[in-house]
């Protein structure tokens, strides 16, 4: 992520009103660069309409400052999310359903999430499900 803003403060939201120039596509072009004129001239991919994982940290910091803390490690965990692969997503929610996965094979899941996509927040989720799923028996057997 490349956001620099040092504070938002609920002030901000929302911030395509308040703070435009904070937002960019993925492909980093501002809101203002987003019109009818730029899709039929063909200026604009689906990759445009996109969140950017800077977006949604930015939506993370609003909720901090407005003491929403899960909401915030939500929009944390969705930032990194979009660095992972749709189909690696898939895995890992399916790895997640109770009694699907060892201990094991989700502490790999949170390690690769980690060492791969940088993915830190969304492999502590992982692990306290783990030990969740541990504490009531819904871990699967280990191979």
């Amino acid at each position: 992520m490349t956001n620099n803003v040092t504070e938002l403060t609920p002030a901000d939201y929302p911030l395509s009103i308040n703070r435009p120039e904070l937002l960019t596509t993925p492909t980093g072009k501002s809101l203002d660069d987003l019109t009818m004129a730029a899709v039929v001239a063909g200026e604009i991919t689906s990759e445009d309409l996109r969140i950017s994982p800077d977006t949604l940290a930015l939506q993370g910091q609003l909720a901090a400052a407005a003491g929403r803390r899960q909401l915030a490690d939500n929009f944390t965990r969705a930032s990194e999310m979009t660095a992972i692969p749709d189909a690696e997503v898939l895995a890992m929610y399916n790895s997640l359903r109770p009694n699907a996965s060892s201990a094991a094979q989700l502490e790999d899941l949170a390690s690769r999430l980690e060492s791969t996509y940088s993915a830190t927040t969304c492999a502590a989720l992982v692990r306290e499900a783990a030990q969740v799923y541990a504490d009531r028996n819904l871990l699967a057997e280990e191979d």
